[in-house]
């Protein structure tokens, strides 16, 4: 799986779907060893922007992906912290 920038929050859900489904796990799969409930892992795929970072963090340890910070590229189309 090549690295992927994630810019918005929603655009964190579907990579996790993504990463889940190329790794022939089921939301069931996920639930049960994350000890939540289908709906949450439905949740997080929809919308992880609101999930808490423990979550999170946890769900890519499952899924065996690492976050990784770094300096932002000069020209990437972001909104800056005045306008959120």
């Amino acid at each position: 799986m090549d690295a992927d920038v994630i810019r918005l929050p929603e655009q964190l859900g579907p990579l996790l779907r993504t990463a889940r489904q190329q790794r022939a796990m089921t939301q069931s799969d996920i639930a049960l060893r994350l000890g939540i409930t289908v709906q949450a892992v439905s949740r997080l795929e929809k919308n992880a922007g609101r999930a808490s970072f423990d979550r999170i963090h946890r769900l890519c340890l499952l899924l065996d992906l690492e976050l990784l910070l770094r300096p932002r590229a000069a020209t990437a189309d972001v909104k800056s912290q005045s306008e959120w």
